[in-house]
């Protein structure tokens, strides 16, 4: 069964804060094969708050998807700051679109980034392909 369209424009709660650490920015660092020498993350270290973000969507029994059936199409992120060590971060995710296309749907995903104090660090934006299980 496909994904109910009425999923595009809803908005999820926000993550619980994330603690970003040195130590959390240079395991970060070394897992994706790049360096951290004390200054801002690596620019695609805030999937890891908007991964919290799209594990809610996913585990929404109301919304239908499964993880075992999610390809990660496609990630970008557009900055206001860079993500620094002692920042406390949380994502709170908007799905924008949403469409069936060769009975896969489409999943449009856009987490805002903020400190907290509520600024806004950065956005981070994803496509997923869902397709469900076939009999």
């Amino acid at each position: 069964m496909a994904v109910d369209p009425s999923l595009a424009g809803r908005t999820f709660p926000a993550t619980p804060p994330y603690q970003v650490t040195g130590e959390r920015i240079a395991e970060f660092a070394a897992a994706t094969g790049s360096t951290y020498d004390g200054g801002p993350a690596p620019a695609t270290f805030p999937i890891v708050v908007a991964f919290a973000a799209m594990t809610s969507l996913m585990e929404d029994p109301s919304v239908g998807i499964e993880l075992h059936h999610v390809v990660h199409g496609e990630q970008r992120f557009s900055y206001t700051r860079p993500v620094v060590a002692g920042d406390e971060l949380s994502a709170t995710l908007s799905v924008d679109s949403l469409r069936q296309l060769g009975g896969a749907d489409i999943i449009g995903t856009r987490s805002e980034i903020v400190d907290a104090a509520g600024q806004p660090v950065c956005t981070a934006y994803a496509t997923l392909v869902h397709k469900e299980e076939r009999p």
